[in-house]
């Protein structure tokens, strides 16, 4: 199964090899920050360290020198870290004018957006958004631009001029005359022409406009994403006047091939069924039964938790709990009842359903009710709460009201499942059932599948995050088990700040772990992002003061798909690499394909073309 991957990485060459640049002690509108180590080999013979004003940095506009100018000579192939603030520079500098609208994104990488003109509406403009972002070494061995398209984003056609009495809590970006701008930190030359700014459609704004939210397209993304980057290449990139500044390679995309391109092994999709082995869950569950069923006490009871206009659509779910997802003119179901799909006996009390009138007493009405409720002794109970708002319309009030009735149920040891009422009436909810009945499995304790290893005596730890928008501030979560067979052991929550309370959670995980008698072969802990020196101290003290002397392993999984780096396969129509391809982007970098193109044969569904995830490792020897 031969593979022909394009990464949307393009290599350039240095437009100058060595140059004169002027640098500033104090910052300035427009100046960009340049900390002294990316000037490694340039300053050391020119600036002493009690020379800074503030700190570590210089500042420089990359023009001529000015007054109090600091001269130095840099050569752009030695510091590739400034030569990467130079290459930003050139690239913006392009794009003003070109571009309909700019910005520096929060890693000061360009970002452009170009107006679509087949899309849009007479109450707004629809832009597709690019980012242009410099690397160096991390595929090639030089610098490369790193080219990602990030899909669209809408432009109120009203000016703020004219959106006279509007609340102004609901502005986030502005597209000020082409640049965007916070609302919060708008420069004094804008506010002065109201009438040239336009407010960015977040979701957040779109309900008091009375705009719809965005309906997103599940279908195969490669090929969009294949063109729309290839367009703007060949509109912006691939023309004389930007390789004139960005000497890109003739090339143009990257062909990644050799050991940078990798795949694991066949038995590595193997999953561990009740019954047997498989590797696709949406079939093989169905077959052959969850790995570990739902643990004693075995009385399970579901209720359901609706809105009362909502009556019809509940009935509709009770019967394909019940009867299973019955499609006119097939005798048999399209999807077995619960009961038969996850193995698990259990009885829906039609009486037992609380509903209310409308999302404002919801959580009110809600909470009353379960502190009322009778519950028998040895039986597990769990909510199916029906929204009355899709996933894609829910405002932050509504989704307050969802968490204020889950925090409810938990309160009373009762787990719950939410389902949005609009996906139930749809054709296609058969496919929606698997992923809701293997959920259901799982908050009920059971295993649906697992990978087919043997088992080993890991310490596994993942940390999380989450935002509060109640207490307005971020916190981190730490879940662990003792093995790879995914058995929950606890979970601890506090603030993201506080390392030390991270590093007591990975000890008190540890004691446990040696409380259990087990041996640990290795301790892994997976991270929702990459960690710092200052960070990790912590982590690392405490594992030394416990004398492990065992391989720690730091993995870091980006949450949502990477679609800022991506590989395409340009030896199938469909574009989407196997499953089980590993691309290395980086010192200890990879993009990790996860999907159902096991190979020539698999015909994965529309909602399974899926974009790769990220992935970086940090490996600690033993005795840390």
């Amino acid at each position: 199964m031969n593979q022909q991957l394009l990464l949307n990485i393009i290599p350039f060459t240095a437009p100058i090899r060595e140059a004169e640049f002027a640098f500033y002690k104090t910052w300035q509108e427009g100046y960009c920050p340049i900390s002294k180590d990316d000037l490694k080999g340039a300053i050391e013979d020119e600036i002493k360290d009690e020379d800074f004003d503030e700190g570590n940095w210089l500042y420089t506009d990359f023009l001529p020198a000015k007054e109090n100018a600091i001269p130095l000579n840099i050569d752009l192939t030695k510091c590739t870290r400034f030569a990467q603030h130079y290459y930003r520079h050139l690239i913006r500098q392009y794009f003003i004018g070109v571009a309909d609208v700019w910005r520096n994104n929060f890693t000061n990488e360009v970002e452009v957006w170009i107006l679509n003109p087949k899309a849009g509406s007479d109450t707004y403009k629809v832009y597709n958004q690019f980012t242009l972002k410099v690397q160096h070494s991390r595929i090639t061995e030089g610098p490369e631009l790193v080219l990602s398209y990030d899909g669209k984003t809408k432009v109120y056609n009203t000016s703020l001029k004219d959106m006279v009495n509007f609340e102004t809590d609901n502005y986030n970006w502005i597209n000020c005359d082409g640049e965007l701008h916070r609302y919060k930190y708008l420069p004094d030359r804008h506010k002065l022409n109201l009438d040239k700014l336009f407010p960015v459609l977040s979701n957040r704004l779109k309900p008091h406009l009375g705009i719809a939210f965005d309906i997103p397209d599940f279908s195969n993304r490669y090929p969009r994403y294949r063109k729309t980057l290839q367009e703007f290449y060949d509109t912006f990139l691939n023309t004389e006047a930007f390789k004139n500044i960005i000497p890109i390679s003739p090339d143009g995309f990257y062909k990644a091939n050799g050991t940078s391109v990798q795949r694991i092994s066949d038995a590595s999709n193997e999953l561990l069924f009740g019954k047997g082995v498989g590797k696709e869950p949406k079939t093989d569950m169905k077959k052959l039964g969850p790995c570990k069923p739902v643990p004693p006490p075995n009385n399970v009871r579901f209720f359901f938790i609706y809105q009362s206009n909502q009556r019809q659509q509940v009935a509709k779910l009770y019967n394909f709990f019940i009867e299973g997802f019955k499609q006119e003119g097939y005798a048999y179901p399209a999807f077995p009842n619960m009961q038969d799909f996850i193995h698990q006996k259990f009885s829906i009390n039609k009486e037992d359903s609380i509903t209310f009138e409308s999302l404002a007493v919801a959580a009110q009405i809600v909470e009353k009710a379960i502190k009322n409720k009778e519950k028998l002794p040895d039986t597990k109970y769990m909510a199916i709460y029906i929204s009355p708002v899709s996933k894609i319309n829910a405002t932050p009030q509504n989704k307050n009201v969802y968490y204020r009735i889950k925090e409810t149920l938990l309160q009373h040891s009762i787990t719950s499942q939410v389902i949005y009422t609009d996906n139930i009436s749809k054709s296609d909810f058969k496919y929606y059932l698997p992923n809701i009945e293997i959920a259901i499995l799982a908050k009920l304790g059971g295993i649906p599948w697992r990978l087919n290893r043997t088992t080993n005596n890991e310490l596994i730890v993942g940390i999380g995050a989450f935002y509060s928008t109640t207490f307005k501030s971020r916190f981190v979560g730490s879940a662990f088990c003792f093995n790879n067979e995914g058995n929950f052991k606890g979970f601890d929550c506090f603030g993201a700040n506080d390392t030390d309370m991270l590093a007591g959670s990975i000890r008190e995980a540890v004691g446990k772990f040696i409380a259990s008698n087990y041996k640990a072969t290795r301790l892994i802990i997976h991270f929702y992002k990459d960690l710092s020196k200052k960070e990790l101290k912590p982590i690392l003290d405490t594992l030394r003061a416990l004398g492990l002397g065992i391989p720690v392993i730091v993995v870091t999984i980006n949450k949502t798909e990477s679609k800022e780096l991506l590989a395409f396969d340009t030896s199938s129509p469909n574009l989407m690499p196997y499953s089980g391809t590993i691309v290395k982007i980086g010192w200890q970098e990879y993009l990790l394909f996860n999907n159902t193109r096991y190979d020539e044969a698999s015909q994965p569904s529309k909602k399974e073309y899926h974009f790769p995830v990220k992935l970086s490792f940090f490996v600690l020897r033993k005795g840390c």
